[in-house]
Formats: C-alpha cells, structure tokens, sequence
C-alpha cells in the first residue's frame, strides 16, 4: 500500500479509471459482437446500421484514451471488410 498523500490519490484514480475503461471495453466487445452475429445472418441493410453504431463506439474510444488510434482505425478497416465480404458473397448468390 502506498504511504504518501499523492500515491494513494494517484492508486484512487487508477482504480477508478481502470473499472470506466473496463466498462467501456466490455461494451464495445459486446456491439462488435452484435454487428458480426448480424452478418452472419446477411441481413446488409442491419449489418449497416450496427457497423456505423460500432464504429461510432471504436471512436469515442479513442477520444476516451481506451484505444490506440491505430487499434481503432484496424478494428474499423476489419469490420468494414467483414460487411463487404458479406454484400458479395450475397451478390454471387444471386
């Protein structure tokens, strides 16, 4: 345990910033999740709808400090290619 003032103001902090980022994580784990179960269903016009809900989330995570930008800029380029993928395999098919 710390023993001066400012180390445990500054051990405070860490365990609060530590359980926001957590929270926030967890919930941008969750909506990718979301969009990718809706691309397996092929529906395109939802799967739209959910890549620019996550995206928008990847973003306020790097504004948070939660995500690198680089991290955040290949989960979108990721995704975005999953969504893709998803309209040409349905174009092929019929």
């Amino acid at each position: 345990m710390p023993i001066m003032k400012s180390a445990k103001k500054r051990l405070r902090q860490n365990i609060k910033h530590n359980l926001r980022n957590r929270t926030y994580r967890s919930a941008l784990k969750t909506q990718m999740k979301k969009f990718l179960s809706v691309v397996k269903e092929g529906n395109a016009q939802v799967a739209q709808e959910e890549l620019r809900l996550t995206v928008k989330k990847i973003d306020k995570g790097v504004v948070k400090g939660i995500l690198h930008k680089n991290t955040a800029s290949r989960k979108k380029s990721r995704l975005t290619k999953k969504l893709n993928q998803m309209k040409v395999s349905a174009q092929q098919k019929s």
